[in-house]
């Protein structure tokens, strides 16, 4: 079992963008490890890990950038609800992968990593 106080302790430590480039890191890697069935554990892991770095930036990001962290904090929740049936079907899956991937650069956009000079 993860102890989540001591990841939560060491993530606020980070500015706001840099949480947020971390979030589109859990869900690229998500994407990646979609590639191999063998992963599914890593993969409930990262939602599960996501889930929680949108429940600690959200209250300190942009009201706008909060709406969108809600809405992804919902759409991995469908994830976790419906791995059995994702992971079982490889079209599936690999829609799920894909779905990470766009969120993951759309979170690596909203953190305003990419725009800084």
């Amino acid at each position: 079992m993860r102890d989540w106080n001591v990841l939560k302790e060491r993530y606020l430590k980070d500015a706001t963008p840099t949480r947020l480039g971390n979030l589109a890191s859990n869900l690229s890697r998500i994407k990646s490890r979609c590639q191999n069935v063998a992963n599914r554990e890593l993969v409930e892991s990262l939602l599960q890990e996501s889930k929680l770095f949108i429940e600690w930036t959200a209250p300190d990001a942009e009201v706008e950038i909060a709406a969108q962290l809600v809405e992804l904090q919902i759409q991995l929740a469908l994830w976790q609800y419906r791995i059995d049936q994702i992971w079982d079907d490889g079209s599936q899956r690999m829609l799920f992968a894909e779905q990470a991937k766009v969120w993951s650069e759309r979170v690596l956009n909203l953190s305003g990593l990419l725009s800084v000079n």
